[in-house]
Order: structure tokens, then C-alpha cells, then sequence
């Protein structure tokens, strides 16, 4: 048959055609999943990269601030031992920061929020501390003017100073806060029903986060509400883990919330964190007054 051979050889091209453009799109898909798997590793990398700045930049700017304090605590004004206070908070937010592994974009804007506080309370006290020294020169320098006249003007300066130290105790007993004996224990529970502190993990029941609302003449009294911020190991916010809006961009995500009648005396407060289980690990309390953090804690369970 003569048309054998040529109507072979049409097949045969034919087939080698088929194989040709088979191995072709093959290899296209298995470069364009290569491709979206490095693309997604890279993406991955960059989430994680960026995130990583925003630690290193408000550890950076942390670190800055308690420069700061450091220098306006040097400055022995009647507002040193509130800017030590401060200071503390700035340098537990430093410490909380520095072992959290990871930080979600959620967690760098609660830090970045914090440093705004405390930065904002800085430029406060800063403004506070200069108007005390002006005053206190203007006051200087009415003293000073007088000296030529000392002996009839003295009742006059012993009045400048009494001026001044009501000026110091003015400003000390400012309508804000305050709040110091941040605690936080471990419970376990006996058969009896009696808590006993612990320091084990697989015997915690629950957390007993205590502190004190300091005296203030001047403050306003009545109900007034602490947020509590417990944080585990990978930084998670145990307990409600309610996200609570103030305006002005200001947000918390808080564990509970405790409530206080405030009459103007010190008084002791108190809140509990119940959980199914605790982990071996340091467990880190934030406390707030609305947005603004007012102190800090830790508690370690073996």
C-alpha cells in the first residue's frame, strides 16, 4: 500500500506535536506554582520583617523616653517620685516588649498606643516642671529684690515661701490617680475550699491581681473603673480579651475590669482571673485607667 508510509509518517508528527505541548504546559504550571510559593514565603518573610522593626522602633523610642525621665527625675522637683513611677511603667513595657516572640500588628498598635501614653504624661509633667521653676524664679527673684530691705520685708518673704510651698503641694495633689502595691499571686484551692498562694502551674486555679488607689483630696470621687491586661507567654490577653474604644484613635484590649468607689481616701482593690489551666511561664499585668497604663506586674509559675 503506498499511502501506508506517508499517512504513518502525518501520525507520527502528529503524536511528537501532542508530547511537545503536553511537556510545555507542564512545565509552565510547575513554574507557576514554584513561583507563587516563593512568592508567599517572601511575603511571609516581609510580614514578619516589618513587624520586627515596629518591636526594634518602639523599643528605640522606649528607651528614649527613660532617657528622658532620667534626665527630668535629676531635675528634684516636688514631682520627682511621680516621674520615677513613671519611669517604672516605661521600663515594664520595655521588659514586656522584649519577650514577646513574633508580635502581631494587633499587639505593635496596643505598644505603640502605650508609648504614646506614657510620651504624652512626659510632655505633661515636662510642661509641669517648667512652670514650677519659672515660678520658683519669679518668686527668686520678688525674694531677692527685697533682701535690700530685709529685716521689714520679712514677714512679706515668709509669705513668698509659704506662696511656694503651696504652689509644690498644688501641683502635687493634681486632680489625677494614682495607683502603687501592683501584685499579682497564684491561687490554688483545698478540698476545703480554703486558697492558699502557690507557685506552681499545674495547681494555679486562678490569678489574684491586687493594687492600691492612692489618696487624692482633690480627685473626683465616686464609681471609677480600672481595666486589667493580663498577658501569657506568646503575649495573648487572657481572660474577656475585650477590645474597648476611648476616641482620638485610643484602644485596649483588657482581660476584666474592676470597679472602685473612690471617696478621695486610699483604698485596696482587687480583681481575679479564672482559667481552665495555667502554663509553666511569666504572666504580665498592665493596669489602666481608661487608655492610660498606670502600672505593671509579673507573676512566674513553675
Amino acid at each position: 500500500m503506498k499511502w501506508f508510509k506517508p499517512l504513518f509518517a502525518i501520525i507520527f508528527v502528529l503524536g511528537a506535536g501532542a508530547a511537545v505541548l503536553v511537556f510545555s504546559n507542564e512545565t509552565d504550571n510547575n513554574e507557576n506554582e514554584a513561583k507563587a510559593k516563593e512568592d508567599n514565603i517572601v511575603n511571609i518573610i516581609s510580614s514578619e520583617s516589618k513587624e520586627t522593626s515596629e518591636k526594634k522602633n518602639i523599643l528605640d523610642s522606649l528607651n528614649t523616653l527613660k532617657t528622658a525621665y532620667d534626665e527630668a527625675i535629676l531635675e528634684k522637683t516636688a514631682l520627682s517620685k511621680e516621674l520615677e513611677l513613671e519611669r517604672k511603667n516605661v521600663e515594664n513595657l520595655m521588659a514586656i516588649i522584649k519577650v514577646s516572640n513574633n508580635p502581631s500588628a494587633e499587639q505593635i498598635k496596643i505598644y505603640r498606643n502605650q508609648l504614646s501614653d506614657l510620651n504624652s504624661s512626659l510632655e505633661s509633667r515636662v510642661q509641669e516642671i517648667k512652670k514650677l521653676k519659672s515660678q520658683n524664679k519669679n518668686l527668686l527673684t520678688e525674694i531677692e529684690s527685697q533682701n535690700v530691705v530685709m529685716y521689714q520685708q520679712k514677714a512679706e518673704n515668709d509669705t513668698l515661701l509659704l506662696k511656694q510651698k503651696k504652689l509644690e503641694s498644688t501641683l502635687k495633689d493634681a486632680s489625677k490617680l494614682y495607683l502603687s502595691n501592683f501584685k499579682a499571686i497564684a491561687l490554688r484551692e483545698k478540698s476545703s475550699g480554703t486558697e492558699l498562694e502557690t507557685t506552681k502551674a499545674k495547681n494555679t486555679k486562678k490569678l489574684k491581681i491586687s493594687f492600691t488607689v492612692n489618696g487624692n483630696a482633690v480627685a473626683k470621687t465616686g464609681k471609677r473603673v480600672f481595666y486589667i491586661q493580663v498577658l501569657d507567654q506568646k503575649n495573648t490577653v487572657l481572660g474577656d480579651n475585650k477590645l474597648i474604644e476611648f476616641g482620638n484613635d485610643k484602644a485596649l484590649v483588657y482581660s476584666f475590669i474592676v470597679s472602685a468607689d473612690f471617696q478621695g481616701k486610699s483604698l485596696s482593690a482587687y480583681g481575679v482571673l479564672n482559667a481552665d489551666q495555667f502554663k509553666k511561664g511569666t504572666y504580665f499585668v498592665n493596669y489602666f485607667d481608661k487608655q492610660e497604663i498606670m502600672g505593671s506586674t509579673s507573676v512566674t509559675l513553675e
